[in-house]
Order: C-alpha cells, then structure tokens, then sequence
C-alpha cells in the first residue's frame, strides 16, 4: 500500500509518497513523472512525517544530509545511478560524465542523463546536483528555476 501527503516547500507544492518500507516518491507539481494516483492520503505516517521534517530543516539550511529511508521503483541501473546521487555531497555538483564514472560506467553518460532525469525523488535523492560538463545547469524535472535555488540555497558560488 502506498500514501502521500502534500507538502507547501518553499518553492512550491510537493506530494510526497511512501510505502511502510520508505519514501518512494517526492514531487514538485510541475513535474510529469509523477504518478496517476498517489495511494491513500495519510499525512501522519511516520515515513511522511519525517521526510517534511528533513524537508523543512533542509530548507531551513539546518540540514545538509537526509536520514529518511528511501525505496524508489526502478530497474537495477536506475536504483545504482540514484543510489550515487546519494553520494554527491551537500554543496557540491557532478557533472553527467562523473556520475557515470562514479558507477563504473563512463560510457553510460547519456543513459545516467536520462534516469537522473527520472529521480521519483526530488531534493532527498540530490539530482539537482547533477550539471553539464560544461559547468552549465541543464534539465531538472522541477524547472531548472528550482534547479538554481536548490543550489543556491547549498551556498554555490556559481548558482
């Protein structure tokens, strides 16, 4: 079974969806890979309630590391390239090409593009850490707006 709950960040709505197991899914409502139906509303499941805490603190800058459980659906690829996502330190930004090197991959560029793309989990699961080669930012599934703030909000000189 899963639930949601919604969640008024400060750039906008989330839905936020677990499972007892963890957190499967955190969404801006601009983002289109979000699913049909989100399960049944339960604002209080404990999953939820401590994915927006952890939220709140991050947005808040009293929180740089996220605690809560994640279980994103996706094939093995995609699980390893969100599991390195989870890697990339608050504060810093990897490129395409050095999240495929990070998974053993380097060939896999375009492919690590396309399931950094697919992250269910905004912001927990730091996709918006990804950038160009180039030092450019590039696609976010949440608006490449929400992109420059989340970096700003880390403090990078650049964004």
């Amino acid at each position: 079974m899963k639930y949601f709950t919604r969640y008024p960040s400060p750039l906008g709505q989330m839905t936020l969806q677990a499972r007892d197991a963890g957190l499967t899914g955190a969404w801006f409502e601009v983002q289109t890979t979000a699913p049909d139906d989100f399960g049944m509303q339960q604002d209080d499941h404990p999953i939820l309630t401590q994915a927006v805490t952890e939220l709140s603190e991050y947005f808040a800058g009293k929180r740089t590391q996220f605690d809560v459980t994640t279980v994103a659906d996706g094939t093995d690829f995609q699980k390893q390239v969100w599991a390195m996502l989870k890697k990339i330190p608050y504060g810093e930004t990897w490129s395409y090409q050095d999240l495929a090197i990070a998974i053993d991959n380097p060939k896999a560029v375009r492919a690590v593009g396309m399931t950094n793309g697919r992250n269910p989990i905004s912001i927990i699961v730091p996709c918006h850490r990804v950038i160009g080669k180039n030092g450019k930012l590039t696609g976010y599934a949440g608006g490449v707006e929400r992109k420059e703030r989340l970096l700003g909000l880390e403090k990078m000189s650049n964004f």
